[in-house]
């Protein structure tokens, strides 16, 4: 019944944020196409946003603290995503492909 009460060991979230963060890592370098980014930089911001709500939750003074680091992270992702997406369609337009490696006359 000890597998029951893994919702209250600080190291089960710590482990569940280190593999969203390593999946999204993992997932940056080793996708071709912008969209694999996206997603894989979505896992990298959910698992620091799984760390920020452990810690608040086990070892915060002030339990809003976490919540508030959790809702920004929240916010930039929203952001981070609208303008991933349009600048994904605008790249698609002009260059009909979203492969990094066709994308290399970019450079600003």
């Amino acid at each position: 019944m000890a597998i029951l009460n893994l919702y209250n060991f600080l190291g089960t979230y710590l482990v569940i944020g280190a593999l969203l963060f390593g999946f999204g890592v993992y997932g940056l370098v080793a996708r071709k196409t912008v969209i694999g980014m996206l997603i894989a930089s979505e896992f990298v911001l959910a698992g620091s946003s799984v760390n920020f709500m452990a810690f608040n939750r086990f070892l915060a003074p002030e339990p809003a603290i976490g919540q508030i680091f959790t809702l920004f992270i929240m916010a930039i992702a929203a952001a981070e995503a609208a303008i991933a997406v349009s600048i994904v369609i605008a790249v698609y337009r002009n260059y009909k492909s979203i492969d990094t490696e066709d994308l290399v006359d970019l450079h600003g």
